[in-house]
């Protein structure tokens, strides 16, 4: 046994010197050689390959509904979106929260064929899901199944638009769940920022800023649900959309049979759009927050739409500002360490003026100075040219993005779907392209001083008087800070 155990040692003593000698001698030279890496700057890619719209079918059925149809073999999935013309923007002023609530029972509540329980316990046993919802511009209605249970959910899909009972009981809990989220609205700084931001640029009582209160909650009936959901849930007001793993002239004899004879008895309505207006001029505005030890921040003022014909540089002016490698990460956080985050950006809407934003989180001593460094910014890239390099990298980054806007099927048809129901051209993502790419120095410029406009902003902090040194005051002479009240409002 002795014998066994030395012979052991000395045949691992013996690998181990043959191992050191075998690597002192330079054997790994043996290996591969791999050519020494280059400077990053010497790399070289390929062009991005062209972006093209995948194949796809559209019609419409005699009742007004319109259809698209995009296959999609890659995975045994099928989803599908109805999209419908409404949107809480129509719901009255005195019951705010009627939109969201009827997008919410509209599934929530069941159907005339199926209880709440039954169609969750339908769609769970067959792992699809059937949603429902309204947001400030439209309402919406989504699906997805397995390629092999489509027939079944698409069915239980088509019931839920035209079959909701809105259970008086599912509308009770869907009130006392909004009740819940009013009482802690103001729980996350962030989001007083951005509710309170809207209101400042909108007006309190515009629909793109009014939010529910209590009161408003407590004026909503089941029959006001009802005759919101019997006003704007109609073939006329729909646009579908189906991707995935289906054959089309199958998936179009389905959609025909479910929705070909929807007749409803009203009309379809399509109110005229809210008019919008800035409701401040400027200012700076401060929300009173003593338990925080940093500073939210907002400025701006009212922006503009997607379909302005100086979009692409205004683009290519949000690269320059924003992102890693922008003005204002390099300037205000990396070289004067004012931000935690910062950003600025022109954000337009579809079919009403969204708002120029900048903005970031600061320590409560570096408020001041953050928002003089944006406003700073915002004054330079209105009175100096750009550099060749920031064009260049704003363009860059901006083109190279949009292969993110095509990652698969069910986006772009989503895409297709948005530009006809605000009324943009199908192809409107590649004039933009085309616009982004035919931007130039003097355009950047020209539309920097043309749509930003340094007088009108709108100042909004979110922080901890006490510790704002030196004061908002100090940000001019005739600066007055006005206070902003975010107290709940009552029931009565």
């Amino acid at each position: 046994m002795k014998m066994t155990k030395l012979r052991l040692k000395k045949v691992k003593l013996f690998l181990l010197s043959l191992c050191f000698f075998t690597v002192s001698l330079g054997t790994f030279n043996l290996l591969p050689s791999f050519a020494a890496p280059k400077h990053y700057d010497e790399l070289t890619f390929p062009p991005l390959s062209e972006i093209k719209l995948p194949k796809y079918t559209r019609f419409e059925l005699k009742n007004g509904i319109r259809v698209y149809l995009m296959e999609d073999r890659e995975l045994p999935l099928v989803d599908g979106t109805a999209l419908f013309r409404t949107g809480d923007r129509f719901e009255p002023a005195d019951k705010v929260g009627l939109g969201g609530l009827t997008g919410e029972v509209m599934r929530t509540g069941g159907t005339s064929r199926h209880t709440a329980d039954e169609l969750n316990q339908l769609l769970e046993q067959r792992a699809a899901s059937v949603e429902t919802g309204i947001d400030v511009t439209s309402g919406t209605a989504n699906f997805s199944a397995l390629a092999e249970d489509v027939e079944p959910v698409f069915d239980l899909f088509a019931e839920v638009i035209r079959e909701p009972i809105f259970a008086q009981e599912k509308l009770d809990l869907a009130k006392k769940q909004t009740q819940g989220a009013i009482a802690r609205r103001n729980d996350d700084p962030n989001d007083i920022t951005g509710r309170e931001f809207d209101k400042l640029i909108y007006g309190d009582r515009s629909p793109y800023a009014r939010t529910v209160e209590y009161k408003t909650l407590a004026n909503i009936s089941r029959d006001d649900v009802v005759s919101f959901y019997q006003k704007y849930f109609h073939p006329k007001n729909m646009i579908l959309g189906i991707s995935g793993d289906f054959d089309t002239a199958k998936m179009r004899s389905l959609v025909e049979q479910k929705f070909g004879n929807w007749q409803p008895s009203q009309s379809a309505e399509v109110p005229a759009l809210p008019t919008v207006s800035p409701a401040n001029g400027g200012g700076i505005f401060l929300v009173n927050q003593p338990q925080l030890s940093q500073s939210y921040v907002q400025l701006g003022h009212l922006g503009g739409m997607l379909s302005s014909p100086d979009y692409g540089a205004l683009d290519v002016m949000n690269g320059v500002l924003n992102g890693f490698g922008g003005r204002l990460f390099n300037n205000v956080r990396s070289r004067q360490g004012l931000a935690y985050s910062v950003y600025a950006a022109w954000s337009p809407r579809y079919d009403y003026p969204g708002v120029f934003v900048a903005g970031g989180q600061t320590r409560s001593d570096a408020t001041v100075p953050f928002i003089q460094a944006i406003r700073a910014e915002i004054d330079r890239i209105r009175t100096e040219p750009i550099t060749p390099a920031e064009l260049a990298f704003a363009k860059d980054s901006t083109l190279n993005s949009f292969i993110f806007k095509f990652e698969n099927p069910s986006q772009t048809l989503s895409r297709l779907m948005r530009y006809e129901y605000y009324g943009y051209p199908e192809d409107f993502i590649f004039r933009h392209r085309r616009s982004i790419e035919a931007a130039t120095i003097a355009d950047v410029q020209r539309v920097a001083k043309t749509y930003l406009k340094p007088d009108n902003l709108v100042t909004l902090v979110v922080g901890n008087t006490a510790a704002i040194q030196p004061p908002l005051s100090s940000l001019g002479t005739s600066v007055k800070v006005q206070s902003v009240d975010i107290t709940i409002p009552s029931a009565t």
